[in-house]
């Protein structure tokens, strides 16, 4: 680096792979036709200015409780759980293409008022919110990124935990689940030690019920592996 230039910034390390994948006729015409609906960019949605936060009022046309769900994969949770819970809305955040069409199709035929949907890192949005204004934050089914030398790409770990904490009303609540039994332990190790944070349970939380059982589950289950669910309050 010569005298006087600037070192580059960090990079940020991401919590996700962006994916496309193939995507069928009928996901294809949902994209087109019912992104300017329901969809934005976090890029878009992110102001350069701290002053200026997050709109989810402007962006819903309303003021009520919200959910942010990162990783919503087909959608199928999301809109099962938006459905039943008519009075809170949902931000669905995604990076999968194909199933962001999937979830802009299926919200369009179950005319859904209280989804939209984001494509873009999470994180990034979850920082551009303020402070204490979320219900809830759902992580279900988050990429374990099994190998060691990858777990500092993981979602849930200590500094991401504060920012979802910290976005967090507080009583608001903090729903993850998993199927890979080592990411679930370290899951509840790093939510534990969260100061902020309170287990619902003791330790791992009783299936609920209001949880729909998604397809990615279902194999997951036959292929014997477990589903663990654990469920947090902020203090």
């Amino acid at each position: 680096m010569s005298a006087g230039t600037a070192p580059h910034p960090a990079r940020a390390i991401r919590t996700f792979h962006p994916r496309r994948g193939r995507m069928s006729d009928r996901q294809t015409t949902a994209l087109q036709q019912l992104w300017p609906v329901y969809g934005l960019r976090v890029c878009d949605a992110v102001s350069s200015d701290p002053a200026v936060p997050f709109d989810a009022a402007g962006l819903f046309g309303r003021r009520a409780p919200l959910v942010v769900e990162i990783g919503s994969g087909m959608g199928d949770t999301t809109v099962e759980m938006a459905a039943a819970d008519p009075d809170r809305d949902y931000l669905a955040v995604e990076v999968h293409t194909p199933g962001i069409a999937n979830l802009l199709d299926l919200v369009h035929r179950r005319e859904l008022r209280n989804v939209r949907v984001a494509e873009g890192d999470a994180v990034e949005l979850l920082r551009a919110m303020p402070a204490d204004s979320l219900d809830a934050v759902h992580v279900f089914f988050p990429d374990p990124w099994p190998k060691s030398r990858h777990h500092k790409r993981r979602l849930i770990q200590p500094t991401h935990v504060a920012l979802l904490r910290s976005r967090l009303a507080v009583g608001g609540t903090l729903h993850c689940a998993t199927d890979w039994a080592e990411y679930a332990e370290a899951m509840r190790v790093t939510l534990d030690a969260d100061p902020g944070l309170v287990n619902l349970h003791d330790g791992y939380a009783p299936r609920p019920a209001h949880r729909p059982v998604t397809r990615f589950e279902r194999r997951a289950l036959r292929a014997g592996r477990p589903i663990a669910d654990l469920i947090y309050r902020r203090r």
